[in-house]
């Protein structure tokens, strides 16, 4: 089977965000449709490893902001490598409270609030039904999807996305250097500086971390 045809699907980019007691929880989201029209209903997936899962099910009630072309990486790489378990993914990101929940403001082009009505087991993942109970357009700039993350930004699906699709390791000559957070490959190859002889304060370009998070490979 060629998974490959699976990145023909077309796919948003959206931060999807709750609340535990007073702490702000959230993640980033690529797999969003709308069930219906009347009274509308919004279908989420998200991995049930991921702790703003848990917390959702708990909950019963989220935003989701929809985010627009101006997205930085460094903000979708936040909310997408990262676990609000151990993170404070809102501090140095714009965000109002609305409704007694987070609603993340930064790149975004409008939000969405509503209530979980039901929880579909899919295996990896939890389908999450989400009656919608507020909407609201922030501007008019024009909605990023997936692709133009991939091809323009060169980001990458992380591994608890449904999207993700496991990459094959390329033969080179020279060392490669894999990112054990977001997945991002360094190739001495490629590159105008080999790995070994970056700065010490050198940074992932995709998720932002130090040499220290990367592995030869």
């Amino acid at each position: 089977m060629d998974t490959k045809v699976l990145n023909n699907i077309s796919y948003g980019m959206y931060i999807i965000t709750t609340k535990e007691d007073n702490k702000n929880i959230g993640c980033f989201i690529n797999s969003l449709i709308q069930i219906t029209s009347e009274n509308p209903i919004i279908a989420v997936s998200l991995n049930k490893e991921n702790y703003t899962n848990k917390i959702l099910r708990e909950t019963k009630r989220c935003a989701i902001s929809i985010l627009t072309e101006k997205a930085k990486k460094e903000l979708i790489a936040k909310f997408g490598y990262f676990s609000s378990k151990d993170t404070n993914k809102f501090e140095e990101t714009e965000w109002k409270e609305i409704d007694n929940l987070p609603v993340v403001t930064e790149n975004a082009c409008s939000y969405i609030i509503g209530d979980v009505i039901n929880i579909i087991d899919v295996n990896t993942h939890d389908i999450f039904l989400i009656r919608i109970t507020k909407t609201k357009q922030l501007s008019e700039k024009t909605p990023m999807t997936y692709k133009y993350y991939h091809e323009k930004l060169k980001g990458k699906a992380s591994k608890k996305a449904p999207t993700y699709i496991e990459e094959k390791e390329e033969k080179t000559k020279g060392n490669r250097y894999k990112c054990t957070i977001c997945g991002y490959i360094y190739d001495d190859d490629k590159e105008k500086v080999k790995f070994a002889d970056l700065p010490d304060d050198w940074k992932c370009p995709l998720c932002g971390v130090g040499k220290d998070k990367f592995i030869k490979i």
